[in-house]
């Protein structure tokens, strides 16, 4: 923020600096500059408003869905105020609001563009922060506890099917849960999200880790890695199994934030966008990976809701992927 600051004051100085210097501000004629700012301030708004329409639009074509309300709400108010106010004094002043030259204008703000548009083959490919988050935490974490790598671990169902047998337990969906929150936190142990007051909804609470996957990775030898088991208490009927965990890249973001040491550089950041993207890119990314596609399931949890329960929510996932589920866990030993 204080960089953007110091080249904005920058900026201003350089102007003022070239209109004094070529002598060409007639200060008798405030009312004709005045009128003439306000119209080209007018004109940049207005460019700026169409790309923002038709990058809206491009969105909904892409995602095939309709108009987000929410897209109202990030709208930049400042710039709705500024361009109302323009107007304003436009008309207050017996001026054209718009004359040809907008067009013109228009025209050349196209022609500026081209070169963003018209990318030479060398030029990089960048990704936005949630993109890069997904990528990071699929080839870094997931690669190397879901698949097997046909040597020391023999993959996530196989490690699962260890742990029914050791003891004596069924985990009626042998998927890795990755639970995705809302505000970004995860928890040490997720048996924080309970109910403590409500004896009438399902509790989760940790039972052991996994086998333990240990591989050499970047240096490092015998890295080790871990998932754990869970089990959901539930007012009636049997405990539930499954291994469950946060996202591990958001709670690290939402670490990052509380530093204010870095706050003021990502400021304006949108969490809510940043899951929507995240949740988005690694599905793609697990989709198209034949070794990890099907074993991992991502859960969306608003934890700003204080009417939902995690626990509630991950035994509709388990009912909606296995609706027999309470015969599979009446089967264990």
């Amino acid at each position: 923020m204080e960089k953007n600051k110091h080249i904005y004051i920058m900026q201003i100085l350089l102007v003022c600096g070239i209109t004094f210097g070529s002598q060409n501000l007639d200060l008798n004629n405030k009312h004709v500059w005045a009128a003439s700012i306000a119209r080209n301030v007018l004109y940049i708004l207005t460019i700026q408003a169409l790309k923002g329409v038709c990058v809206v639009g491009y969105t909904m074509y892409r995602k095939n869905q309709a108009l987000d309300a929410k897209v109202l709400d990030r709208m930049n108010r400042h710039h709705v105020m500024m361009f109302l106010a323009c107007v304003a004094f436009l008309v207050l002043s017996d001026q054209n609001v718009l004359d040809r030259s907008i067009y013109l204008i228009i025209l050349a703000s196209l022609v500026t563009d081209i070169p963003n548009i018209v990318k030479k083959k060398d030029n990089k490919i960048t990704m936005n922060y949630a993109m890069g988050m997904a990528c990071s935490y699929f080839e870094g974490y997931l690669v190397h506890v879901l698949p097997s790598d046909g040597a020391r671990f023999f993959g996530f169902l196989e490690n699962i099917r260890a742990y029914e047998d050791n003891q004596g337990v069924v985990f009626p969906v042998k998927k890795l849960f990755i639970v995705v929150t809302k505000s970004l936190y995860s928890p040490p142990a997720l048996k924080d999200y309970n109910k403590s007051d409500r004896n009438d909804v399902a509790r989760i609470e940790a039972c052991s880790a996994l086998s333990t996957i240990q591989k050499d990775v970047a240096g490092v030898k015998d890295r080790t890695y871990k998932n754990t088991a869970y089990k959901i208490y539930r007012p009636t009927g049997r405990p539930v199994c499954l291994s469950v965990e946060g996202g591990t890249p958001l709670a690290t973001l939402f670490r990052v934030l509380r530093n204010r040491d870095l706050s003021e550089e990502l400021e304006g950041l949108d969490r809510e966008e940043v899951v929507k993207d995240f949740l988005t890119s690694l599905r793609k990314i697990i989709d198209k990976s034949p070794e990890c596609r099907g074993k991992c399931e991502l859960i969306y949890f608003d934890d700003t809701d204080r009417n939902l329960n995690l626990a509630d929510v991950l035994l509709d996932r388990i009912r909606e992927l296995e609706p027999n589920f309470e015969e599979i866990i009446a089967e264990r030993r």
